[in-house]
């Protein structure tokens, strides 16, 4: 259903799972013992791993969804003339609602690797993935209401693509922090389409 990897200029994506990344490796990256996960996952909808055991779980939540066709996520890694190439570079994500023909892109970017305009080139593989490969009718992308630095890259690869702003959408999700408000942009297949994106 989903491909197991995928290239794109500067970067490559390998199945996020428990064959691809051991549970301590993963704890690493995603728990306090990276000095700057706090920054990373301040408007992400999930908070740094507590335990390797909590790491384990969520790589086997990865697979169990992967295998329900659910959820597709994948490490993402510079490619060879990159600077940091083959450090895991943060994930990708597509979550599937089938029942409305619709994906919702996702990323975590380590620190690092911000700045470099990976989250815009993660974005073609996913829609080419959500459109070409999957036969969905619409992609749309949430951002927290907040975090300026994603609703600019969005925003741009959106317009890029033919898609529009939405809006924002008040008490959109909730956080441990209590409700929070959401930008909507979308990008349709026909938009996209029109774009040369296909």
């Amino acid at each position: 259903m989903f491909p197991a990897t995928l290239e794109t200029d500067r970067l490559e994506f390998e199945r996020l799972s428990a064959e691809t990344i051991d549970p301590l490796a993963l704890y690493e990256h995603t728990s306090r013992q990276n000095s700057t996960i706090e920054a990373e996952t301040e408007y992400l909808p999930w908070t740094p791993t507590e335990s390797v055991g909590e790491a384990a779980d969520r790589l086997e939540a990865f697979d169990r969804q992967w295998d329900e066709r659910e959820r597709a996520d994948w490490l993402l890694r510079p490619k060879a003339d990159e600077d940091g190439a083959g450090e895991i570079a943060g994930t990708a994500t597509l979550v599937l609602h089938w029942d409305r023909e619709l994906a919702l892109p996702g990323i975590w970017l380590r620190k690092p690797f911000w700045g470099r305009g990976y989250s815009g080139e993660r974005a073609d593989a996913l829609l080419e993935v959500a459109f070409d490969r999957l036969d969905l009718s619409l992609v749309a992308i949430p951002v927290h209401g907040e975090n300026e630095r994603s609703y600019r890259a969005v925003r741009k690869y959106v317009e890029r693509h033919g898609g529009r702003y939405e809006g924002l959408l008040r008490n959109h999700a909730a956080r441990e922090e209590g409700p929070i408000d959401h930008h909507r942009f979308s990008i349709s297949r026909q938009e996209y389409e029109r774009s040369g994106g296909s």
